[in-house]
């Protein structure tokens, strides 16, 4: 069965109203004046989303968009609270970000299996008349209504976790790579734009070390302005730590279009383009012995793989170089994380 891959859903969420305090009156048959002995009322359910690491897809919440936890009880006499609301629970994909919808504010972006993080809290309940009992006011006829829970319009956003982006125009050979180097299946055809939705795919390289490669749909020039797919699904790669540009060896000018992917990036997001980067050749199979001579070795900065993902040649020497450049990073981060202690 083929899974409809969403990133993105709008749902409404209303955590529990609050129960309501209550008026009442110890009445005993040998307890004269018993007094107030109206309970409080319980609170209502917090409205909590939390990770599950079987979920890959929003998809759920195309269908299902109203949520709403269980409200407190109703306080009772002999000074009995009345029983809490259940928490909701609703379960999203590791990678998924959770924005109130009319301000924009992140109330949490969870990656971890059982993360979680309450979106809406639920009222707290109303108090009972035995609360407002005083020397000067023995018997009080005066309760609280229990407090409204919080609702509002919540937009998550799902992002793919990956180690390695791929970016490169339709047809530069993203998926082939994938395809070839993981299990993933994605789809592969001799025409632009195979690839409608980001697909990960987990890369072994040597006995030792894994990593995982997410590949998205092709960039075009424009793509910023709304051009072919646009920039929706970037977003999947935000989270990777490598961004590998693949261009395709069948290029007019392979420097020229490489600029053109980083400047679509960098529209997007200059956090994103300052990702350390990987520049390979795509389909080296397909190059002239005098072409592969005369082929840049470096550009912006970065020295240029080449491979062919048919023939196998260079796929190998391409992995251990993004496994050296992840290594390199790893050690940086924790040169890092022990300044900052």
């Amino acid at each position: 069965m083929v899974i409809m891959f969403v990133d993105q859903a709008k749902i409404y969420i209303k955590a529990g109203n609050g129960g309501n305090g209550i008026v009442s009156f110890r009445r005993e048959k040998y307890v004269p004046r018993g007094g107030p002995d109206g309970g409080d009322g319980g609170k209502g359910g917090d409205v909590v989303f939390e990770v599950d690491p079987h979920l890959q897809t929003l998809l759920d919440y195309r269908y299902r968009q109203h949520f709403k936890a269980e409200r407190g009880a109703h306080g009772q006499g002999s000074n009995k609270t009345g029983k809490s609301g259940k928490n909701l629970i609703v379960r999203v994909p590791p990678g998924t970000v959770i924005k109130d919808f009319e301000t924009g504010e992140i109330l949490g972006d969870l990656t971890h299996p059982g993360e979680s993080v309450v979106a809406a809290k639920g009222g707290k309940g109303g108090r009972g008349n035995a609360r407002f009992a005083t020397p000067t006011n023995q018997a009080p006829r005066t309760s609280e209504p229990g407090i409204p829970g919080e609702e509002r319009t919540i937009l998550l956003e799902l992002k793919l976790i990956a180690d390695v982006g791929l970016v490169g125009f339709p047809n530069a050979g993203k998926s082939t790579l994938l395809s070839r180097v993981s299990r993933a299946t994605p789809k592969i055809a001799n025409y632009p734009f195979t690839t409608l939705k980001p697909n990960l795919g987990y890369v072994k390289v040597g006995d030792d070390f894994s990593f995982v490669m997410a590949d998205i749909p092709g960039l075009i020039e424009g793509a910023s302005d709304g051009k072919g797919l646009g920039l929706q699904f970037l977003r999947h790669i935000e989270r990777t730590k490598l961004l590998l540009f693949l261009v395709d060896s069948a290029a007019e000018n392979i420097e020229a279009d490489y600029w053109v992917l980083k400047n679509e990036l960098e529209t997007y997001s200059r956090k994103l383009v300052a990702k350390p980067k990987v520049i390979a050749v795509s389909k080296s199979d397909l190059l002239h012995d005098e072409s592969k001579t005369t082929l840049s070795r470096e550009i912006d900065g970065i020295s240029v793989s080449r491979f062919s993902s048919v023939t196998g040649e260079g796929v190998n020497d391409l992995l251990f170089r993004i496994r050296q450049e992840l290594e390199m990073l790893s050690v940086k981060e924790e040169v890092e994380a022990k300044e900052s202690d």
